[in-house]
């Protein structure tokens, strides 16, 4: 009851919906940066939404699988093929023993979520099987897949059903473009008045530095703060702080020249000031954000973003209730 894998991919690892509770530690939740898609494919097929699957970044893995197993693959749009023979996104089909399942290069979105019958056992470190590889804390050894790992499957507890798929009004949408929500953040007062307002009027592109850490932009105006003396504790930098949390999707931008959005591995806290914080109803999105794209900065209220997250969690209901 194993898949044995032959390739690894670019940087696949196994997360489920991440570890709560230890942020305060240092730890950071991890678990999938697209968390909607990661529910949907479990769902699909019968699975408790948060069983661990595989996160695949960019470039899917090749796996073979030692028994026959449905799965589901949800997320950035990479067609899987069992054995070369194309198979469904969003769609439960299934693996035979033996058979080997790979995937094409990603056409839109970044990460797609493997989930197989059953779900992928590895140890709960935290109350999670989330791979926080920073830490070597969870997931297969604490790191990204590597040829020639093998990994454990649980029994099948429901009865998964060839060809459930996804409602079209539940699959989603990819651009090359995007538009990113955020509440300013405790420090956006530390900008120059200009430069907050071109922060939300220009275009950034997503450096090739974007990871389960953190979204490095590109491409706008640097970025001026507001001269002063250093508070005690506080760096020269003209953006440093005296060290604060880091609230999971907060943007920093070190020295005002590249705004960087802190995900699901990011430290909880440091000396840089947080200008804004990427709404949470909008962090998927960014997970799905290719190195390149285009986005623009969004200011919104208090009241706006909590009217996201009630959508989102509407959007999560109907998954749930996926006939």
């Amino acid at each position: 009851m194993s898949i044995e894998v032959i390739k690894p991919g670019l940087a696949s690892s196994i997360q489920d919906k991440g570890r709560q509770g230890y942020y305060h530690l240092g730890i950071p939740p991890s678990g999938g940066m697209d968390q909607r898609s990661l529910i949907a494919a479990n769902l699909l097929l019968g699975n408790p939404e948060g069983a661990a699957v595989i996160e695949c970044a960019l470039m899917g893995p090749e796996l073979r699988f030692t028994e026959t197993r449905k799965v589901a693959a949800c997320g950035a749009e990479m067609l899987p093929r069992v054995d070369g023979d194309s198979q469904p996104l969003n769609e439960v089909f299934e693996v035979p023993a033996g058979a080997t399942l790979s995937f094409d290069f990603v056409r839109a979105g970044a990460r797609l979520y493997l989930a197989v019958e059953g779900g992928i056992d590895v140890p709960e470190r935290l109350d999670s099987r989330s791979t926080y590889a920073l830490g070597s804390l969870g997931g297969l050894h604490g790191r990204t897949l590597q040829a020639g790992d093998s990994l454990a499957l649980l029994p099948v507890h429901g009865k998964a059903i060839n060809g459930r798929s996804l409602p079209d009004n539940l699959v989603p949408v990819f651009s090359r473009r995007y538009e990113l929500r955020v509440m300013p953040g405790l420090y956006a007062h530390r900008l120059e008045p200009d430069s907050a307002k071109r922060f939300y009027q220009e275009d950034w592109s997503v450096a090739s530095e974007a990871d389960r850490i953190g979204y490095r932009m590109k491409g706008g105006s640097k970025l001026d703060f507001i001269q002063r003396e250093p508070p005690f504790g506080a760096g020269d930098d003209p953006s440093n702080i005296v060290d604060a949390c880091y609230p999971i999707g907060s943007i920093q931008v070190p020295s005002g020249s590249e705004p960087i959005i802190l995900h699901r591995d990011a430290v909880s806290g440091g000396g840089y000031a947080m200008i804004g914080t990427v709404i949470s109803a909008d962090m998927d999105t960014v997970g799905q954000i290719q190195p390149h794209q285009k986005v623009r900065f969004v200011q919104v209220t208090l009241e706006q973003a909590l009217a996201a997250r009630a959508r989102y969690q509407q959007v999560l209901e109907q998954l749930r209730n996926i006939p």
